[in-house]
């Protein structure tokens, strides 16, 4: 007989019995801490955007700056004083009668581009800056252009005036110079000028002219105060610049050859004492069989006899008999000197 035991009944937990809760609401202090963290991340934002706003009418005041009481204190203020600052020679009473203000003009008055453009209308001022300094201060600074030549010009009503070039080329009439240093100035020649409206178009080709003078000036200055003029004439089609001076009728440089090495040789020939009429540097050429230089040298008529001075030294060779007035080469030994002493040269 077979027995069946009973299996004991399965026991039931607390997950068996269905919860069919709804979940708690919000309590009143909960839903203030979320308030409060909207509020801080809406103010966070709103400071973010007026921080922008305050720096935009910063850099806006900044341009301008004639905020509030400045700048109604600027429009009852008449302009009391030009401040004047430069690199060159211009002075007050220059800058007072080129900009030519009103009397009673004030600062939110003034439209500064076009007193930019009566100061750069010289030709002497190269750049210029204007600026309001409230509540009644004009400030101005200049940077001015520097004469390396002059030359004589003939204007629209016929009449003929002196007038300087820098080294970008620009004409203009120039103030404030000491007359001893125009005067030293090196005139210039073979130029046609060029009127545009009521000035000069730039000269070409300056750029190597002012190289030349500059390093003639600095580098031999006695040869310098010698010279008188420089032509252009056959700068554009040789390249070459030729001076005249009151040693030497008639000087060619070459401006594509280092021009201290043409001076030294230039004065080593002016320094042999004897009457040059004509040297051309730009065609001299080097020998390389003893390393002397060749240079085609023109003599002017020799003086009288018993009143020429003695020569400061001979020649390395001798020009040929008969050769005076044609162009004869001197072979001149020649290093070129370096540069310690610009009276060495």
């Amino acid at each position: 007989m077979s027995r069946t035991q009973d299996s004991p009944p399965h026991a039931r937990s607390w997950r068996d019995i269905p919860q069919q809760l709804k979940p708690r609401a919000m309590s009143a202090g909960g839903r203030r801490r979320v308030w409060r963290h909207s509020l801080r991340s809406v103010m966070a934002v709103l400071a973010i955007v007026l921080i922008g706003v305050v720096a935009w009418g910063v850099n806006e005041a900044l341009q301008d700056p004639a905020p509030g009481g400045a700048a109604r204190a600027a429009d009852a203020t008449p302009v009391k004083e030009i401040a004047l600052a430069t690199d060159g020679v211009l002075d007050q009473a220059w800058i007072t009668r080129t900009l030519a203000l009103p009397k009673a003009a004030t600062l939110m008055e003034l439209d500064l581009g076009k007193l930019r453009e009566r100061l750069l209308a010289s030709g002497q001022v190269h750049t210029a800056t204007v600026a309001r300094k409230f509540p009644s201060t004009l400030a101005v600074t200049l940077a001015e252009r520097m004469p390396v030549a002059r030359i004589m010009a003939q204007l629209a009503d016929g009449s003929t005036r002196e007038l300087l070039v820098a080294r970008d080329g620009i004409v203009y009439e120039g103030a404030g110079y000491d007359p001893a240093i125009v005067n030293s100035l090196v005139w210039l020649d073979g130029v046609k000028l060029v009127r545009s409206q009521d000035r000069f178009q730039p000269i070409p080709g300056m750029e190597p002219v002012a190289d030349l003078l500059a390093k003639a000036r600095n580098e031999a200055p006695h040869l310098y105060a010698t010279w008188k003029s420089v032509s252009l004439a056959r700068l554009a089609s040789d390249h070459e610049l030729v001076v005249n001076s009151t040693v030497v009728e008639q000087v060619t440089f070459s401006a594509a050859v280092d021009f201290f090495r043409q001076l030294a040789l230039l004065d080593l020939l002016v320094d042999t004492g004897q009457p040059l009429k004509d040297v051309n540097l730009a065609i001299g050429r080097a020998s390389d069989a003893d390393g002397s230089y060749q240079v085609p040298v023109t003599l002017a008529t020799p003086p009288a006899p018993g009143t020429a001075n003695p020569p400061a030294k001979a020649p390395a060779a001798a020009p040929k008999a008969g050769a005076t007035d044609q162009p004869a080469p001197f072979f001149i030994p020649f290093n070129p000197p370096q540069k310690k002493n610009p009276r060495e040269l």
